[in-house]
């Protein structure tokens, strides 16, 4: 019974990261973006490391997301992602902030 309740809540634990980490390749933001390596864009582990304490993180990263940007991380800049709301912007961008 201990097991099966452990494994539950491991289970229920890791989901919602799976999940934004599907919107993330639904909205194709892993073309540019890996988890732990720099591709056209940076490393999400280093955009966590980055914000990490940041009160405002989640916002200034939806924003980001929705918006583009450019400068923070080099000269290539991030396009803004039409397809992309404003709750899903939040929902990756508090993703993000979660990538170790």
């Amino acid at each position: 019974m201990k097991r099966a309740l452990f494994a539950l809540l491991a289970a229920a634990a890791v989901m919602p990261a799976m999940a934004d980490q599907a919107l993330a390749t639904a909205k194709n933001c892993m073309a540019c973006h890996a988890t732990d390596k720099k591709l056209v864009g940076p490393a999400y582990k280093d955009v966590a490391a980055k914000y990490a304490g940041q009160k405002d993180a989640v916002d200034k990263l939806a924003g980001k997301i929705m918006k583009g940007g450019s400068g923070v991380w080099g000269a290539v800049p991030m396009p803004a992602n039409t397809q992309v709301n404003d709750a899903e912007a939040k929902k990756l961008a508090a993703w993000v902030l979660t990538v170790k």
